[in-house]
């Protein structure tokens, strides 16, 4: 069955509209210049820029990327130039161009974090996104997303320092990634990305040696795709904030099965790599599934294959990031969970991320700069245990 009229491809999130459902992945797209000559990119629904730190960062020695049997290792080490080169020189010229910034921020403190937050407040880019894969350097380079104290911990920290909305991108190489998505939910995300790359390695068997110069880099590209359609799925069907898919995403179908398992929109990386324009391509493949099957709107594919009345399942409370999404009677908790306020893919939280001043940001409620956030708590076992900790965190 087909239809006449192209789908409106349009998503809302986070208290704004994004054209698209498909944006480009930190760390594949740098910041969109060597990209503008091939396509527009105001035509994207959003680009994540690379990840941004408070200082330039050199980034690994050696060999940094090479190729696998579907997919690719890279090693980069978030080589950036720093949250000032990009106020003064990638942002102003990004809004030049008419783009809809996601800022991927990176740190190996907390502090370093915070900063990064702190210094693009008030700049009008759309979202941050929080890179939690980073070594902690104050816990001997665990990284912070490994752990739900320390995803937790970074996640709480941001969410009080910044009114943007809060994305946060998981770690895959832990064993229980939905037990850090709720951990992270609890301490104010807005969003979840799932999910950044997986540890893998490859040796060149002639000079008997890793071919990276980090010997161990993040795989990624089609041979990440179950996995990752796994996870969206799992963590899909656990939280309440929106879900962005990432992993392996290399055609519009690949992008409408992430949507179905309950994704509300999705990255494309190493795609980028193959073929530049592809966030436009997998998006103009997606719209012609849609018109062939007859789906009118992004929302109509959010969780489709999943059971109908579960969480992340469509024409429930999992047509996530949409309009009435949060706070719904169908949502989890029903009313009590922000009690209808909170606003498109918004997530409130208060005591139990440090007091009221927490995620008083402009994208809660109605999305209008003044909206104030409603209380919200995480419940459960492992909630009281997240809360203990924040609390005994900010004794500290």
């Amino acid at each position: 069955m087909g239809s006449d009229l192209a789908p409106d491809l349009r998503v809302e999130l986070f208290g704004r509209t994004f054209k698209t459902p498909v944006w480009p992945a930190s760390g594949c797209f740098g910041y969109g210049r060597e990209f503008a000559g091939v396509l527009d990119l105001a035509d994207l629904g959003a680009i994540c820029v690379k990840g941004t730190s408070s200082e330039p960062w050199a980034g690994n020695p050696g060999t940094r990327v090479v190729e696998t049997l579907g997919g690719m290792l890279n090693a980069i080490g978030l080589q950036n130039p720093g949250v000032d080169h990009f106020l003064t020189v990638d942002w102003p010229w990004l809004q030049e161009q008419g783009a809809t910034v996601i800022v991927n921020i990176v740190g190996r403190t907390v502090e370093e974090y915070v900063d990064v937050a702190r210094r693009l407040e008030g700049s009008g880019v759309a979202a941050l996104e929080l890179n939690i894969s980073c070594p902690n350097v104050k816990e001997g380079g665990m990284a912070f997303g490994t752990t739900c104290r320390g995803a937790a911990e970074v996640t709480a920290a941001v969410r009080r320092a910044t009114t943007l909305p809060l994305i946060v991108k998981l770690s895959p190489n832990v064993t229980d990634i939905v037990e850090i998505a709720r951990a992270v939910e609890g301490a104010g995300a807005d969003g979840l990305s799932v999910i950044n790359t997986l540890l893998g390695m490859s040796i060149d068997i002639r000079r008997r040696r890793p071919h990276l110069g980090n010997v161990f880099g993040g795989l990624s590209g089609p041979a990440v795709k179950p996995i990752a359609l796994r996870m969206v799925w799992q963590v899909a069907g656990a939280v309440q904030i929106p879900v962005i898919g990432i992993g392996g995403i290399m055609t519009g179908e690949d992008a409408v099965e992430f949507l179905m398992a309950g994704a509300s929109a999705v990255q494309v990386g190493t795609a980028c790599f193959v073929n530049p324009r592809a966030p436009l391509t997998v998006a103009e493949e997606m719209a012609r599934f849609m018109a062939d099957h007859g789906y009118r709107r992004v929302a109509d594919l959010i969780g489709a294959a999943r059971p109908k009345g579960e969480a992340g399942a469509r024409g429930n409370a999992g047509a996530r990031g949409n309009a009435g999404a949060r706070g719904n009677a169908g949502a989890r908790g029903g009313a009590g969970l922000g009690g209808g306020a909170t606003g498109p893919g918004g997530v409130t939280n208060g005591p139990a991320v440090g007091g009221a001043s927490a995620g008083s940001g402009s994208h809660r409620g109605s999305g209008h700069p003044s909206a104030a956030p409603a209380a919200r708590r995480p419940s459960g076992e492992a909630a009281e245990s997240l809360r203990q900790f924040l609390k005994d965190a900010d004794r500290a």
